[in-house]
């Protein structure tokens, strides 16, 4: 597997877990500029096509001069200095288009924020299956201060996770939080000490998702998010879609035929990842 495409984010592959792992460390402050866009492509059409890949978390070990951790501290505004409004326009329509592309990843995966978490990274979490958070992690919506919205999906989605009130109030005020409201709000799954016991944790994660086959989990992923928000008889036909997907492929009969091995611990000899179609409107 080739990771020279996606060097800018660091990447390491895990191979027993099948875990792809992104440690942050660009620009002043992880901000996320052209390049990063253009990495985060690569990344998208590396895991579209691999299926060794079962899992992806990204992280950041980064820290500022004065000793303060970092996540993803926002867009690179500055590299927009002298853009006309059409161009700023365009590019935030490609943000938002990745951060779309990222969501809908037909595996599982996980971000691990420790440190300052603002604006784009905020919206970057929303792009994760799960989140895990350190005590050092702050998050917060700072663009309506300047004269922006948080266009990278924060405006659409942040409310579907968090509730609406709470989303207004973080848009709305610019106000940060920490650790404890972001759980309790419901923006973190779960804590961790540090970065090290969180990538244990993903190492879990990982484990667990590499035992079960792959085309179950990309259909069970895409039958949930396309189900948001629908009516129940569109979210069962878009289950029984899913289900059935897997039948066909013939992944249902490797179950069924190693059951007894898989009580026992074995991983069954699943096929490759056969992702289904994306559903039309139901």
């Amino acid at each position: 597997m080739d990771l020279a495409p996606i060097a800018h984010l660091h990447p390491s592959f895990d191979d027993e877990h099948g875990l792809l792992v992104l440690d942050l460390h660009h620009g002043k402050a992880n901000e996320m500029g052209t390049a990063e866009l253009d990495a985060f492509d690569a990344l998208c059409e590396l895991i579209e096509q691999a299926s060794e890949i079962r899992c992806l978390v990204t992280t950041s070990r980064r820290r500022s001069s004065k000793g303060k951790p970092i996540f993803i501290a926002g867009a690179n505004v500055k590299e927009r200095v002298g853009w006309d409004d059409a161009k700023v326009k365009a590019h935030v329509r490609r943000q938002r288009d990745l951060m779309v592309r990222l969501r809908h990843l037909p595996i599982f995966t996980i971000a691990l924020a420790s440190g300052v978490t603002l604006g784009w990274g905020v919206e970057f979490l929303l792009t994760a299956d799960y989140v895990l958070a350190t005590a050092e992690a702050s998050f917060g919506l700072p663009e309506t201060g300047l004269g922006i919205l948080p266009g990278a999906r924060g405006t659409a989605e942040l409310a579907h996770l968090v509730g609406p009130n709470q989303a207004l109030r973080l848009g709305c005020t610019a106000e940060r939080i920490g650790l404890d409201e972001a759980l309790r709000i419901g923006l973190v799954q779960e804590a961790t000490a540090d970065v090290e016991a969180g990538l244990e944790r993903s190492r879990k994660l990982a484990g667990a998702v590499a035992r079960n086959s792959p085309t179950a989990v990309a259909a069970f992923k895409q039958a949930v998010l396309a189900g948001l928000g629908r009516p129940e008889s569109v979210r069962l036909e878009l289950e029984a879609r899913a289900y059935e997907h897997c039948v066909d492929h013939g992944e249902a009969a490797i179950g069924r035929s190693h059951f007894e091995a898989t009580l026992r611990g074995g991983t069954p000899p699943w096929g490759p990842r056969r992702v289904p179609a994306a559903p039309s409107d139901t």
